[in-house]
C-alpha cells in the first residue's frame, strides 16, 4: 500500500456497481460506455462476461478486506439483456465473495425495448430489489426523437410491470426534448405520475461530446424554456407527494436511492465491468480506478488480472471540488463533520469558497451543516465551481 498525503479517522460506505455494456441499439444523445448487441440478445457472452466479472472483483478483493457492501447497482449498456438466470448467478457469485449488508439494496436498470412478460419477476426472485425503468418519455413523437427502441405501449406495460413485481421502482424521464412544448411535458409528466412511481429521475437532455447528437443536433428547447419546465416538474411531482431530495431526483417517503445517495455523499464504490469506474478510500489517500472500456479487451483483460486502465489518487488540491460536485446536489446538503471525514481534510480547505457561497445567497449555514439554497440549486455548476482548485 503506497503512502498518501490524508488523514481519514474512518472509512466512508462502500457499494459495489457492475457494469453490463451491451444495448440493443446505442441512443444518439448517449456518451455512456455502451456496445450494440449487433446479433441479437442471444448472442451476448453472458457466462464469459460474469467469469470475466468475478476474475475482476477477486482481483479487487485485497482493496476492500472487511468492508460492508451497502448497495448494488447494475448499470449499462441495457443489463435487462442478461437473462434472469444470468443475473441469478451474477448475483449468487457476489454473495460468495462480498459481505452484503442484510438490506442490501440491489438496483437492476432496465429497458422498455427488453420487457418480456415475467422477466422482471425473474429478476426479483434473483434477488434484485429495485428496478430502474428508463423509459424517457410516453410519447411516441419523442421516442423516436431519442432514437429508443421501444414505443409508448412497451412503456406502460414495463411499468405497470415493474409496480406489480418490485416493492419500489424507479422511473427515468428526460425533458427539454427536440420540439417538445411545456404542453407536452405537461402530458408526459402525467402519465408517468398516474403511475404511482415511488421514485423519479428526470433530467435535462444534454448535447455530450462524441456522440451521434453532437455531429448532427438537434433544435431544442431554449434556456428559459428548459427553466420553466424544470418548475413545472418540482411542481408537478410535489403535488404527487414526491419530494426533490437531489437535483434531479424526486421520492417518496422511503424511497430514495441508497445507491445514489451514497454517490453524493461522497462514499466508496467498487466498480466492475467495462469501462467501470471505482473510488475507494483508505487511512492516507483516495484513489479513483477505471476499467478497460473495449468489453472484448475488458473480458480477456480481467481474466489474465489486468482489467484496470487507470489507477490514480485523488490529488488533495481536487478534493474540496469533487465533494462539492456529488454533496451540493443534494436538498439536505452536508455536515461539515462529514466533510472533513469523507476527505480527510480540514474546514480551512472549504472556509473561502464557503464564504463566497454564502455572500452570493447560494447556501446557508446552521449548526454545523451547510445547504444548498433555492438560488443554488438553479445555479449548481456555478455553486460548484467555487471550490475549483487554483
Amino acid at each position: 500500500m503506497r503512502a498518501g498525503l490524508l488523514q481519514l479517522s474512518s472509512l466512508p460506505p462502500l457499494s459495489l456497481y457492475v457494469h453490463l455494456p451491451w444495448c440493443l441499439k446505442k441512443c444518439p444523445y448517449c456518451d455512456f460506455n455502451s456496445h450494440e448487441a449487433r446479433a441479437g440478445a442471444q448472442a451476448l457472452p453472458e457466462a464469459q462476461y460474469i467469469d470475466a466479472l468475478m476474475a475482476d472483483l477477486e482481483a479487487a478483493l485485497p482493496l476492500i478486506w472487511g468492508r460492508t457492501v451497502h448497495s448494488i447497482f447494475i448499470g449499462g449498456g441495457t443489463p435487462s439483456l442478461f437473462s434472469p438466470r444470468s443475473i441469478d448467478r451474477l448475483l449468487g457469485d457476489l454473495r460468495a465473495r462480498l459481505r452484503l449488508e442484510a438490506d442490501c439494496e440491489i438496483t437492476l436498470e432496465a429497458n422498455p425495448g427488453t420487457f418480456e412478460k415475467d422477466r422482471f419477476r425473474g429478476y426479483r426472485a434473483a434477488g434484485v430489489t429495485r428496478l430502474s425503468v428508463g423509459v424517457q418519455s410516453f410519447d411516441d413523437r419523442f421516442l423516436q426523437a431519442l432514437g429508443r427502441v421501444h414505443d409508448r405501449a412497451q412503456a406502460l406495460a414495463a411499468v405497470e410491470e415493474a409496480h406489480d413485481a418490485f416493492d419500489t421502482f424507479n422511473l427515468d424521464i428526460m425533458y427539454a426534448l427536440p420540439g417538445q412544448t411545456m404542453a407536452d411535458l405537461e402530458q408526459d409528466l402525467r402519465t408517468a405520475l398516474s403511475l404511482s412511481p415511488p421514485h423519479i429521475s428526470i433530467y435535462h437532455l444534454t448535447i455530450e461530446p462524441n456522440t451521434y447528437f453532437a455531429k448532427y443536433p438537434p433544435v431544442v428547447p431554449e434556456d428559459d424554456t428548459a427553466y420553466a419546465m424544470l418548475d413545472r416538474i418540482t411542481e408537478m411531482t410535489g403535488a404527487a407527494g414526491l419530494q426533490r431530495y437531489e437535483v434531479s431526483a424526486y421520492a417518496r417517503n422511503g424511497h430514495a436511492s441508497a445507491h445514489n445517495t451514497n454517490y453524493w455523499q461522497f462514499g466508496d464504490y467498487l466498480g466492475i465491468g467495462a469501462g467501470a469506474h471505482s473510488k475507494l478510500s483508505f487511512a492516507h489517500r483516495i484513489v479513483r480506478q477505471v476499467r478497460l472500456r473495449d468489453p472484448r479487451r475488458y473480458m480477456e483483460g480481467a481474466l489474465a488480472g489486468r482489467a484496470i486502465a487507470q489507477d490514480a489518487d485523488v490529488r488533495r488540491a481536487d478534493l474540496p471540488f469533487e465533494y462539492m460536485l456529488n454533496a451540493l446536489r443534494l436538498r439536505e446538503g452536508f455536515a461539515l463533520q462529514q466533510f472533513m471525514e469523507r476527505t480527510g481534510l480540514p474546514l480551512t480547505a472549504i472556509a473561502p469558497g464557503l464564504a463566497e457561497a454564502e455572500r452570493k445567497g447560494l447556501v446557508t449555514q446552521e449548526a454545523g451543516h451547510v445547504r444548498p439554497t433555492e438560488r443554488g440549486f438553479d445555479f449548481l455548476s456555478d455553486l460548484q465551481e467555487l471550490f475549483l482548485a487554483d
